[in-house]
C-alpha cells in the first residue's frame, strides 16, 4: 500500500491551521487546477465528524467523483478522512497539528490503494505516488499562505 508523508511547519495558531486543513472553500481554492468542486454532502464550510464529501475533478484528462467522510476528529489535533466511493480501491488521510514555537506543525499520512492488482501498483510506482504527492503538497501550501496571512479570514468565518 502507497504512503505518503508530509510535514508542513506553518506560522499561525494550531486552532487556525485545523479548520483551513478542514474547509471546503479553501480545499476548492487549493484545487483549482483541476477543476474541483464539491457536489454533495457539506459543499462549503467547515466539514466535521461523521459528515461527508462528493468531490468532481479532473484528474489525467477525465471527470472522476469521489466521496470521503470524516471518520476520526478531536479538534484541533486529528481527523481523518477516508474514502467511501471513488477511482481508489481505498484510502485513508490523517490530518496531524501539534503546537511547536512560533507556530503549528501540519502532517498529513496519506495511505491509498490503487484498483487494478499488479496494473495499479505499476501505475503507483510510475505515476500516482508522484501526482499524489504533487497534490497534497500544493493543497499544504495554500493552508500555509492562508493561515500566515490575512487570506483566512476569507474562507473562515
Amino acid at each position: 500500500m502507497p504512503h505518503i508523508q508530509l510535514e508542513t511547519r506553518i506560522s499561525a495558531p494550531i486552532d487556525r491551521c485545523f479548520d483551513l486543513s478542514r474547509s471546503i472553500d479553501l480545499h476548492k481554492i487549493s484545487t483549482a487546477h483541476t477543476n474541483e468542486e464539491a457536489i454533495d454532502g457539506v459543499t462549503t464550510g467547515l466539514i466535521s465528524l461523521n459528515e461527508s464529501v462528493t468531490w468532481r475533478a479532473k484528474h489525467f484528462g477525465v471527470y472522476q467523483t469521489l466521496t470521503t467522510k470524516i471518520t476520526e476528529f478531536n479538534s484541533p489535533s486529528l481527523f481523518v478522512d477516508e474514502m467511501v466511493k471513488g477511482a481508489f480501491k481505498g484510502f485513508r488521510h490523517q490530518h496531524h497539528f501539534e503546537s511547536i514555537e512560533n507556530g503549528t506543525l501540519m502532517t498529513d499520512i496519506f495511505d491509498y490503494q490503487s484498483p487494478f492488482g499488479l496494473l495499479g501498483k505499476l501505475v503507483d510506482m510510475i505515476i500516482l505516488k508522484r501526482y499524489m504527492t504533487k497534490l497534497l503538497t500544493k493543497r499544504n501550501e495554500t493552508i500555509k499562505e492562508f493561515a500566515e496571512s490575512d487570506k483566512w479570514k476569507l474562507v473562515l468565518t
